[in-house]
């Protein structure tokens, strides 16, 4: 597995490097947002750890660019900022974890495994009804085509796959989100108004159905 760390406290770099390469992780690192684009420019990573604040440019406007340029490599959040906006922020920008210092590493390492496993298990699309989703360009097409946010994409994705269940809201967020997101369902439904919107405005022959005290499925739209 090839990690792209970016860390500006050199002595947390090179602990962070040192466990990798005790997990056998080929790791490059970067001490600011400007070096770490441009060794995304030029080399394919699994997964990329990024700190938040760092000179030059903030972990929030790298991973926003990446997901600009069609980067869609993982990206691991690590920050001392452990409010929630903060981390609602930061998956919003275009993360797909978000872990808050102090962490213990064994959860970094299982997280990085994680995140590394979905990468490698993505398909060329997701397909229901006149919905087709391109985890390439995270766009979801119907009659028109829309972008889609990390969290955005996740949630359909889950649904698509689970297109006979009911998922519950604890379900999708341990799935989206991560079994120890701080999330809660009141940020779940923002999420599901949102792709509700946008269901509606590719002309989606499928909407998301809601059921009290059992969750969310995909149903057909029938004229």
């Amino acid at each position: 597995m090839k990690i792209l760390l970016v860390e500006d406290d050199r002595g947390i770099q090179e602990v962070l490097k040192e466990v990798f390469n005790i997990n056998k992780f080929e790791c490059d690192s970067a001490y600011d947002g400007i070096e770490a684009l441009e060794y995304l420019e030029y080399t394919t990573y699994d997964v990329v750890v990024l700190d938040v604040m760092m000179p030059k440019l903030n972990g929030y406007e790298v991973v926003k660019r990446m997901r600009e340029l069609k980067n869609n490599t993982p990206v691991l959040m690590l920050t001392a900022k452990s409010q929630i906006d903060d981390k609602v922020l930061g998956l919003d920008s275009g993360a797909d974890d978000y872990l808050t210092k102090p962490f213990i590493m064994k959860e970094l390492l299982a997280r990085i495994r994680a995140l590394a496993r979905r990468s490698s298990t993505i398909v060329d699309s997701y397909e229901i009804g006149n919905i087709i989703l391109n985890p390439n360009t995270y766009e979801m097409s119907g009659e028109k085509t829309v972008k889609l946010t990390n969290k955005e994409f996740g949630i359909m994705e889950l649904l698509i796959k689970n297109k006979n269940n009911f998922l519950t809201p604890e379900k999708i967020l341990d799935e989206v989100w991560g079994m120890e997101t701080e999330a809660d369902i009141n940020v779940l439904w923002v999420f599901i108004s949102t792709l509700r919107k946008k269901l509606e405005q590719i002309n989606a022959n499928y909407k998301i159905k809601a059921t009290r005290g059992i969750g969310y499925k995909l149903e057909a739209i029938h004229d």
